[in-house]
């Protein structure tokens, strides 16, 4: 089996309404990271621009405390793998071959360009029929929502899944500045939705299909990390 894990970023940087920039959830990567390497995985990060993935500057601030992000930061290995992610073109579904699993880290970035990119839509149809983990976490599972099976099916629908809720988007202030909600879509997708309360951890995978893995928010993130590799040793 391959000992590459395919990790895809959004490129998107900017909120609606808003001067705040976006892009990926600092603790959403840095916790699954270090989990995957040290169980010997080789991660490949892409992301639809290619180049440096944008960081969402208030995760730095919001995990100073958090050994791991803060790790992460400070580890060049770390930072020049972000920094020079593949364009999510060189990608096909016959690169899933080469992968033992995708993993989308989240944050409000892959709200705006990752569901509706074609490119990361075949990939996760690819890797989700081939039986491979299929995993996003947070905001992340936006990615799902516009993906349809090689039967015309939307891949959500029926799956049990979850994302970061409707109620922590709005603890955030944040419901305006993205396209929708995505527990709103998901669940408009057909999909059984199931959370815990606001910021607690919550990671579910279905596999009455292929393997799909979600978890809720940035607390969720090392299980998310733990249930792929728990998908890839079965």
């Amino acid at each position: 089996m391959s000992k590459k894990i395919l990790v895809v970023f959004t490129s998107h940087t900017q909120l609606i309404g808003s001067d705040h920039p976006t892009g990926y959830y600092l603790p959403e990567i840095a916790h699954p990271y270090y989990l995957l390497k040290d169980a010997g995985y080789e991660l490949v990060a892409a992301s639809p621009k290619g180049g440096e993935a944008p960081l969402d500057k208030s995760s730095v601030e919001a995990f100073k405390n958090d050994d791991d992000s803060v790790k992460f930061l400070n580890d060049s290995a770390a930072q020049q793998w972000v920094s020079n992610t593949r364009p999510l073109s060189e990608f096909s579904a016959d690169s899933v071959k080469d992968f033992a699993a995708i993993f989308y880290p989240g944050g409000h970035g892959p709200c705006f360009d990752l569901p509706v990119d074609a490119t990361s839509q075949e990939l996760i149809r690819a890797f989700y029929e081939a039986g491979k983990p299929t995993a996003a976490v947070c905001h992340a599972p936006a990615v799902f929502t516009d993906v349809k099976l090689s039967d015309g099916s939307y891949l959500v629908n029926g799956k049990n899944v979850t994302c970061f809720t409707n109620e922590e988007e709005e603890q955030a202030g944040l419901t305006k500045a993205i396209p929708w909600l995505v527990e709103s879509r998901l669940i408009e997708r057909g999909a059984k939705f199931d959370k815990v309360q606001p910021w607690g951890e919550k990671v579910i995978v279905d596999k009455s299909g292929g393997i799909l893995i979600s978890g809720q928010n940035p607390a969720s993130a090392l299980g998310v990390g733990k249930e792929i590799l728990a998908a890839l040793k079965a």
